[in-house]
């Protein structure tokens, strides 16, 4: 029989309650053992629900206090200088160090580690920092503590690492210049001992991640896993590597040679890797097929799927193991509470739990296709897949017809950079480095509750929007205290950056409780797109429009691009990604006309997700880089010259796609860099980017106030590279995970810095 299993688990929980627990204790309101029982209740229960689902192998170590990179880098002793503690000795102190820095405490003043995303996904990860004299140690207990929990709770389980080519590849080398593939042979023995000490606690299997088997690798990083996986094969347990997020593609010999017990592949991404893989296992190997989709809400094709399952069970016997095409991480915890979802709608959808079912219910239908359970499942699917396919909610006539009608010309501003820059500064009489934020203000207890209470009906609109002008108002007045040039009217009636928009469009389906995490405590909860997309009515007009009445400042019209409206959404599978980016596209073209309309000189329109999307293949890329180009031309050339476009992007490799960013014409980007220490700022080195930047001069994602000394040599690293007449002063990223206290302490210091520099500027020229 087929083996059902799983590779990994949200770890938030159904209503957060890990997030409010770290929440709670970074404000000192939660002891360390009472945040260590919430994670201990959440483990027990997420097990429990994936066992009730028919998961027969469990995983164990998908649970993370804050991201489980940041945990393997404790668990090998991976904790730059600038945190460790006086003891030597780890602790949740040290990794919330890692992750958030720290003003004052034992570490000192520290800045966070360097913060990136995970492969093509919405999720972050906190960048490894190797040394050249890099040493590991086994010093970090968690997984195995873990491990320990589920055995006495009687599960068989399945520890999850990452495995070690992947972790070398995900992490950055510090200080002197080096080759991290050289900390191989001092890694590998970690890797031994963690899996001895598993063994000795009575594992069988365990699972070892290597997502990069997926990407165009070097030579000398493919020769490195034949190597790497030769010595570990005299450690004891079984293990299955798994791959996902994509093809092998030419790694798919090498993958499936090493000497391991089994194999993973993602049949969702890549389907086609399915029967070439089955004439390069060897006889011994269990292959493991990715079916049921762990990035998307959409229910499973069970038929489609179990095509695939019988012809391999013909070949490959007991050696066929079924899953999800990646971990579950990426998905919300539970469909059943979502109440208020159409009925029919909520049909086609499914949670982590129900792709557990399906998972169970394919291994089952392999060996017992006659069973009750099994028949009713695969019977429901079908009338699923049919009433996708006939309903009038998908499709819009109007939609199809106006974007038939799009010609190129519709996507070019009506002049060349050069021009419009003249006009632009013309009309907006700025300062050099003039200063801005990205967006959002702190979202605090009584904005949050005004908003919820509106949407309970238990505040009227009238109440309702009285109360965030005056938030509105609020925003607009410290801004002018403290000085900004730029201002912005803070985003307190938002929810969300997608969510908000989204609220707003035709298309869109919204769930209660449907959150994923981001990053350590930041959850986001995307919409669902469902049907074509167009945009019924202004979405931020009047909001904007009343914020510039409120001072003879520019006020910055804030949008979401469709390339982020789609990457942050749960997307149709019934249409391409470029089809549905266009549809975004001409809905928020609209907003940013009726902005301009409004007397608004300043639109920026976020595109915070545009490297996200680019495809883990280099063969892919030049196709996704011209549609997503194109939309966001599209949404932005429908204004004057003397109206500024801005965006923003998110943290990103921008090497890779410079010249891309550069065609989006943007008239002034700002991007996150800080934490990297303007690093990304290299890209803008080798190639002449033609446009106004600012780069992020302080981490909006730790609660560290830098001081204004600390900014002021971030920019001028930045004018190196940037020509000072083209750089803006800006945060990182929004504001709205800030309290105003630490907010409104870096923004004076980030004012002090662009004046010192203007000064600075201004003696250089008299």
């Amino acid at each position: 029989m087929a083996v059902a299993h799983s590779l990994g688990f949200p770890r938030i929980g159904a209503d957060r309650e890990l997030k409010k627990a770290l929440e709670d204790y970074w404000k000192g309101e939660l002891s360390e053992a009472g945040l260590r029982e919430v994670g201990r209740n959440l483990r027990a229960a997420h097990w429990q629900l994936q066992a009730e689902a028919g998961i027969e192998l469990l995983p164990v170590g998908d649970f993370a206090w804050y991201d489980h990179v940041l945990t393997h880098s404790l668990m090998f002793g991976v904790v730059p200088e600038r945190f460790l503690p006086a003891d030597g000795q780890s602790s949740l102190e040290t990794l919330f160090a890692m992750a958030r820095g720290v003003t004052h405490n034992c570490c000192g003043g520290a800045q966070a580690q360097e913060m990136t995303k995970w492969f093509d996904t919405n999720y972050h990860y906190l960048v490894p920092e190797f040394s050249v004299d890099q040493q590991f140690s086994l010093s970090w207990t968690q997984l195995f503590d873990e491990a320990e929990e589920a055995m006495a709770l009687g599960h068989r389980i399945k520890p999850v690492l990452i495995g070690p080519l992947t972790y070398l590849w995900l992490g950055k080398a510090k200080g002197e210049s080096f080759d991290k593939l050289d900390l191989l042979e001092r890694l590998l023995p970690l890797y031994g001992e963690v899996l001895e000490r598993l063994a000795a606690q009575g594992v069988e299997w365990v699972q070892i991640d290597e997502p990069i088997l997926v990407l165009d690798l070097p030579q000398d990083w493919k020769n490195a896993f034949e190597r790497a996986y030769n010595l570990l094969q005299r450690a004891p347990l079984k293990k299955l590597i798994a791959t996902y997020f994509g093809g092998l593609e030419d790694n798919l010999g090498l993958a499936a040679a090493l000497p391991v017990d089994g194999l993973h592949i993602d049949l969702v991404r890549a389907p086609d890797q399915y029967p070439v893989i089955l004439d390069r296992l060897p006889a011994y190997k269990i292959l493991s097929l990715g079916l049921v989709n762990g990035r998307n809400v959409w229910r499973c094709d069970l038929d489609k799927a179990l095509d695939v399952l019988n012809h391999a069970a013909e070949r490959l016997g007991e050696r066929l193991w079924v899953a999800p095409s990646c971990s579950l991480l990426h998905t919300p915890v539970d469909l059943h509470r979502e109440d208020q979802l159409d009925t029919e709608l909520k049909s086609w959808l499914a949670f982590a739990v129900q792709k557990c079912v399906e998972v169970a219910v394919l291994a089952r239908a392999v060996d017992q296709p006659d069973d009750v359970e099994v028949q009713v499942a695969l019977q429901s699917s079908r009338e699923v897949q049919s009433s996708r396919a006939g309903s009038p909610l998908i499709h819009k006539s109007e939609v199809r017809e106006r974007l038939a009608a799009i010609t190129p010309e519709h996507s070019q501003r009506q002049s060349k950079f050069a021009s419009r820059i003249v006009k632009q500064r013309e009309q907006l009489a700025l300062p050099a480095f003039p200063t801005t934020t990205i967006g959002s203000f702190p979202q605090t207890s009584s904005i949050r509750l005004a908003r919820q209470a509106f949407k309970q009906g238990k505040l009227s609109l009238t109440d309702y929007t009285d109360v965030m002008q005056a938030e509105i108002r609020h925003a607009v007045s410290v801004q002018e205290q403290l000085g900004l040039d730029v201002l912005v009217h803070g985003e307190a009636e938002r929810n969300d950056m997608v969510e908000y928009f989204a609220e707003q469009l035709d298309g869109y389906a919204f769930t209660r409780f449907g959150w994923v995490q981001s990053y350590g405590s930041r959850c986001v909860k995307p919409a669902v797109i469902y049907g074509d997309i167009s945009r019924p009515a202004p979405m931020t007009v009047e909001w904007i429009r009343y914020a510039q009445q409120q001072t003879s400042k520019v006020i910055k019209g804030m949008l979401t691009g469709p390339v982020t409206m789609l990457m942050w959404s749960f997307t149709r599978e019934d249409v391409s990604r470029e089809q549905q980016a266009r549809q975004l596209a001409l809905a928020i073209r609209d907003e940013v006309c009726d902005l301009e309309a409004a007397g608004i000189k300043i639109v920026q329109i976020d595109e915070a997700a545009f490297r996200e999307g680019l495809p883990l293949r280099r063969a892919g890329w030049s196709h996704y880089l011209d549609w997503a180009v194109d939309a966001f031309r599209l949404c932005a050339s429908g204004v004057r010259d003397e109206t500024q476009i801005h965006t923003h992007m998110c943290y990103s490799e921008f090497n890779d796609v410079i010249e891309a960013i550069a065609a989006m014409d943007a008239d002034v980007i700002t991007i996150e860099t800080s934490r990297s220490q303007m690093e990304l700022l290299e890209a803008f080195r080798a190639f002449d980017y033609p446009n106004d930047i600012g780069p992020g001069v302080y981490d909006i994602h730790s609660p560290r106030v830098p001081d204004t000394a600390e900014m002021v040599q971030l920019l001028e690293q930045a004018s190196e590279r940037i020509p000072a007449q083209r750089l803006w002063v800006n945060p990182d990223c929004g504001l709205k995970t800030r309290a105003w206290p630490e907010t409104e302490a870096a923004l004076v210091n980030m004012v002090a810095a662009a004046r010192q520099l203007r000064s600075a500027l201004q003696a250089r020229v008299a």
